[in-house]
């Protein structure tokens, strides 16, 4: 275990110019560049050649994720601005209820220009179909960096229509631009339905209709799993080893039908995505825990250093068994729960076979997954991706990774 924790997050990094970070995206999802690696081979294409490389008999999972409008900004009466970016739901803690909550919400938040604001409500009169609304902000406790706020407004419509409304969509502060009407297309996937990320699900961006039309032509299932994308995506490691660093939790949805479709063709899994890869991985640790009766169903959550400090002695057939049989002992048709997991060079991948991904930030736990699957190929895949132009991060190029 001591091995994994002491990799040092400096043996992880490449110069990666400003100039190659795609501030914006290509008009046309699909036509990114797309480089593949498969088995230590590296060629390049474009993305709408992707069907090419799929086996047949291929389950594709997606996440369906859709990016809210998590940035709220308000006024004090001395004029100073606040931003409230909202994280993710406490009070209620599902997503799906507290968006559809009519007068009261608690969120935990963080904040822009907290100096400024030390006690008391803050206030802002929007005008929503027709509608004045006063939606007030206050600040019940801070937890570490982030705040508990409670939002209160005075007319009976959803939160999730004041948010829709007054809210701004979050982009990846590394674009340094601040949001433009494209990007509220743009920064979706089309499949996008759930709503609850401050992040999209970026390896998604690239999937078209005209995509999807070919994947099935080639008898390849997709498939869609939800996690919410939290800020803490884009937090920097700045603890010398990967020992300091704290995940953080995202919360998770996979319906049952996917974990028997696994069990019936557990080859060819591949995931759409680093937030895919962790959902996936994660559900071999969830069956572990049932096996070894360690597992809390009123609270499941796989924590960061799980896979590094428990033997995996159960084979990855039995741990999808374990979680199906609880599912259906328990007449539910989704396992929901919450994952930290890190996903580390020297892990072992128990559930996909590949993945689809953008190139990621030097010292970032997204470029440790990538080594993960790829060893040490991960520095030939970003030299050859930095040598033939290739676009960087959210809005830049795709990757295909093929054991």
């Amino acid at each position: 275990m001591n091995s994994h924790k002491d990799i040092k997050i400096s043996d992880f990094t490449y110069n990666l110019p400003d100039a190659r970070i795609a501030k914006y995206p290509l008009s046309e999802r699909d036509k990114s560049k797309l480089l593949i690696w498969k088995n230590g081979d590296i060629e390049e294409n474009s993305f709408n050649a992707c069907a090419e490389y799929l086996p047949e008999n291929t389950q594709l999972v997606s996440n369906n994720t859709r990016v809210i409008h998590a940035r709220l900004f308000f006024r004090k009466e001395t004029g100073a601005k606040i931003e409230i970016f909202c994280l993710e739901p406490v009070k209620p803690t599902d997503y799906q209820i507290a968006f559809q909550e009519k007068e009261s919400v608690v969120w935990k938040c963080m904040l822009g220009n907290s100096k400024k604001w030390k006690s008391g409500k803050l206030k802002r009169e929007v005008e929503i179909d027709g509608k004045k609304i006063v939606i007030q902000a206050e600040k019940k406790e801070q937890i570490g960096n982030s705040f508990l706020i409670e939002f209160s407004w005075d007319k009976p419509i959803s939160f999730a229509e004041i948010i829709e409304h007054t809210g701004t969509l979050p982009i990846p502060p590394y674009l340094n631009r601040e949001t433009e009407d494209a990007d509220e297309e743009t920064y979706q996937t089309v499949y996008a339905k759930i709503d609850g990320s401050v992040a999209a699900p970026t390896a998604g961006l690239h999937f078209t209709e005209n995509i999807f039309k070919q994947l099935s032509n080639k008898n390849i299932s997709t498939k869609e799993i939800t996690l919410h994308v939290g800020a803490g995506t884009f937090q920097p490691v700045k603890s010398e080893t990967i020992s300091g660093h704290n995940m953080h939790h995202e919360s998770v949805i996979i319906p049952k039908n996917i974990i028997e479709g696994f069990i019936k063709n557990p080859d060819n899994i591949i995931a759409v995505g680093t937030t895919s890869v962790r959902s996936l991985e994660s559900l071999y640790w969830l069956g572990l825990q049932i096996e070894n009766n360690s597992f809390n169903p009123n609270k499941p959550k796989v924590l960061q250093w799980e896979p590094y400090e428990n033997e995996a002695n159960i084979s990855t057939k039995k741990a999808l068994q374990n979680i199906l049989y609880y599912l259906e002992k328990n007449n539910q048709n989704v396992i929901q729960f919450s994952t930290q997991i890190i996903i580390l060079p020297g892990y072992n991948f128990k559930i996909i076979s590949g993945m689809f991904t953008n190139f990621h930030q030097p010292q970032s736990t997204l470029l440790l997954l990538i080594s993960a699957f790829l060893g040490n190929d991960w520095k030939r895949v970003y030299d050859f991706a930095l040598t033939n132009d290739f676009r960087f991060l959210s809005y830049g190029d795709s990757n295909l990774y093929l054991k």
